[in-house]
């Protein structure tokens, strides 16, 4: 997988991740580039999913919305390279990345390497939370997510506040010592903001003012995120990491910088053609 190859160093990857199919991965990612978008920010939509929800979101985009770019990660084109086929536009600052469902461990540090965030949606459901405490030891000892370099950050989403569900959820996050960044409604705005190419920010905010008040310590947090720069740790390979933190690298190889001076980014590239179809 091809997502740690140079391009402009103001680059902010944000990587929605969740092996668990049904978590809310695509919502989130989607509504997270629509706000970037309608702050003006370029932004870019890398769906990863092959049952191709984000294609499908951002083809029913209205036209007079801000611009997302697109890249469909899952397009089947032997006629060109990989790179070429996940490359964005050199002008995109921000790349949200919606991840596939089953995801093997051993492919995670494939997506969270060089992140600047990484975002995991879990619902208030017994079987959620048991998939996302499994997901949880395999970021931080499979694929050597930091926990203190903080790019961490859950999100516990369609939620229903006063219910045994969400009491439940709630105490199993805190035990963590991971962060809960946001706590996301159970709303049909969601609902109507991706049938419509949406995000929920872009709805009336008449209908949707209860809804954005989970969002605003969520985008706290994730600007902070973004504001950080990327270390050494951030950067390196599972195969690289040791315990203790220790940075190994191989003979002859050159020392890691003190600090990272940007991101991770892509190739440049146009935006990905819509798909021939709706579902």
């Amino acid at each position: 997988m091809l997502l740690n190859i140079p391009a402009h160093p103001e680059l902010r990857k944000i990587v929605v991740l969740n092996p668990k199919g049904g978590s809310g991965k695509t919502t989130l990612a989607t509504n997270l580039a629509a706000w970037f978008a309608a702050q003006g920010r370029r932004t870019a939509l890398m769906d990863f999913d092959p049952q191709g929800s984000t294609m499908r979101w951002a083809h029913n985009r209205p036209q007079e919305r801000p611009f997302i770019y697109t890249v469909d990660a899952c397009a089947d084109n032997p006629r060109v390279t990989r790179s070429f086929q996940l490359r964005i536009p050199p002008e995109v600052r921000q790349l949200v990345v919606d991840t596939p469902a089953a995801l093997l461990p051993q492919r995670l540090s494939q997506f969270t390497r060089g992140a600047h965030a990484i975002l995991v949606p879990v619902l208030p459901s017994d079987m959620d939370i048991h998939a996302v405490s499994q997901l949880m030891a395999d970021l931080l000892l499979v694929a050597k997510v930091s926990r203190r370099m903080g790019r961490l950050g859950v999100i516990a989403n369609r939620v229903r506040e006063n219910t045994l569900a969400y009491r439940r959820l709630m105490r199993f996050l805190e035990s963590l010592n991971i962060p809960v960044v946001a706590r996301l409604r159970d709303s049909q705005n969601y609902v109507h903001a991706a049938e419509q190419g949406l995000g929920i920010h872009e709805l009336p905010t008449s209908a949707t003012a209860k809804d954005l008040e989970g969002w605003a310590p969520f985008t706290d947090w994730l600007e902070q995120r973004l504001a950080t720069p990327l270390t050494p740790r951030d950067l390196m390979s599972p195969l690289q990491a040791v315990p203790g933190g220790v940075l190994v690298r191989p003979a002859g190889a050159p020392a890691a910088p003190a600090a990272s001076p940007g991101p991770l980014a892509l190739t440049p590239a146009r935006r990905s053609d819509p798909p021939a179809g709706r579902s």
